[in-house]
């Protein structure tokens, strides 16, 4: 099946498959073995970043899938992020030597910087990543995060990273980022679902030719605050199980689908291995117009990640709407 997953090209050239593994909480042995398992039924995009703390179980199941000879390095699309705790230039290249150290790869296909909300460095082990201040909050440093692109682009320079892009940017600062930058970013990963479709912000991407990644594409079931369930009554709704019955399709891909067919590529996280097959078979069908529209509908204006610990950030993204 992998060989036949459409793949979208990046304006400098490389080529991304169009439905990525989301390896968020994904760790330990369980890990690994889950992480394999999505290789051996066709995932070529997986997707991870230093503060998930599983670059040693991507790396580990990526190398010895490669061992077998079931893969090359070649055929993998990986991505890694700079956490916010590196965003001073003069950390960012150890922070991702790092990375590749923990993924025992020679090279990763992208690196995102994770938010544009710089945290206070403390150091690089996990109890550094996020730190507080004397009144509780989480203790900020004020790096622009323009000083922190150009860091990054020096790591292309260098030959380890093939491409580079950013994570959770709304427009104004896409449009601050692309007036400095010598290297424009390819993408931007962002929550896209039904439920908070971000189409002005895929529409002002698609201008700039940035790609859109969609991570928690079915919302996120680690929240316990129902109102972050977005994608709940989207795949309990009687209309997208009528979509899904008449393309053979469960109302998962139907959502998968939906958000391919509005220009993103998403990440989903699958659970179990029945969902792990169907987050990749999605590429047999296409919605119509109409199906579009309904699945439109859902459109809620509600975040299952806001990012609200950070809201006291001078460049918290989410302030002015979604603009």
């Amino acid at each position: 099946m992998w060989a036949l997953m459409p793949r979208v090209r990046f304006y400098n050239g490389f080529e991304v498959p169009l439905v990525g593994l989301g390896t968020y909480l994904t760790r330990g042995e369980e890990g690994v073995k889950s992480i394999k398992q999505a290789i051996d039924i066709g995932y070529r995009h997986i997707d991870t970043a230093y503060r998930y703390g599983n670059e040693r179980e991507v790396g580990r199941a990526v190398n010895e899938k490669i061992s077998e000879g079931f893969i090359t390095r070649e055929d993998l699309f990986v991505t890694t992020k700079l956490w916010n705790s590196f965003h001073a230039p003069e950390h960012v290249a150890e922070a991702f030597h790092r990375s590749l150290n923990n993924l025992k790869m020679d090279y990763v296909d992208l690196y995102l910087m994770h938010m544009p909300m710089g945290l206070a460095f403390r150091g690089f082990q996990e109890q550094d990543l996020i730190t507080y201040d004397s009144t509780g909050k989480v203790a900020f440093s004020e790096v622009d995060f323009c000083d922190t692109w150009r860091a990054m682009e020096e790591l292309v320079r260098g030959g380890k990273v093939r491409s580079i892009g950013v994570s959770n940017f709304n427009c104004e600062q896409l449009s601050l980022l692309l007036s400095v930058a010598s290297i424009k970013p390819v993408t931007n990963q962002v929550e896209c679902n039904p439920g908070f479709t971000q189409k002005p912000l895929i529409q002002f991407c698609q201008r700039h030719d940035i790609t859109v990644t969609a991570f928690s594409p079915m919302g996120r079931a680690d929240r316990s605050d129902s109102s972050c369930r977005v994608t709940a009554d989207v795949l309990q709704h009687p209309k997208v199980a009528a979509i899904g019955a008449k393309y053979g399709k469960t109302p998962g891909q139907i959502v998968l689908r939906y958000l391919i067919d509005i220009g993103t590529i998403p990440i989903p996280k699958p659970s179990n291995r029945a969902e792990m097959v169907q987050n990749i078979d999605v590429f047999d069908f296409a919605l119509t117009t109409d199906e579009i529209a309904l699945m439109d509908r859902f459109e809620g204006g509600k975040r299952a990640v806001p990012l609200k610990y950070y809201s006291h950030h001078r460049y918290y993204p989410f302030k002015c709407g979604e603009i």
